[in-house]
C-alpha cells in the first residue's frame, strides 16, 4: 500500500473525528447526570458541544475536490 492510497482512505481524519464525537458524548452525559449544575458546567458542556460542531464542519468541508 502506497502512502497516496493510504491518504485516500482519510482514516486519520475520520478516526479523530470519531474520538471527538466519543468525547462530546461522554461530556454530554455527565452533564445530564448532575443533580445542580452550575454555570460554569454548563460553560463547558457549551465549549465542547460548539468545538464537536466546528470539528464536523470542518471535516465535512474537506475532501477531495474535483
Amino acid at each position: 500500500m502506497t502512502p497516496e492510497e493510504f491518504d485516500k482512505w482519510r482514516i486519520m481524519p475520520r478516526l479523530l473525528v470519531l474520538l471527538m464525537g466519543l468525547a462530546s458524548w461522554d461530556v454530554i452525559h455527565w452533564f445530564t447526570t448532575l443533580e445542580n449544575p452550575t454555570i460554569e458546567q454548563a460553560g463547558l458542556v457549551s465549549v465542547v458541544t460548539g468545538a464537536m460542531t466546528a470539528v464536523f464542519g470542518l471535516f465535512l468541508g474537506q475532501g477531495k475536490k474535483e
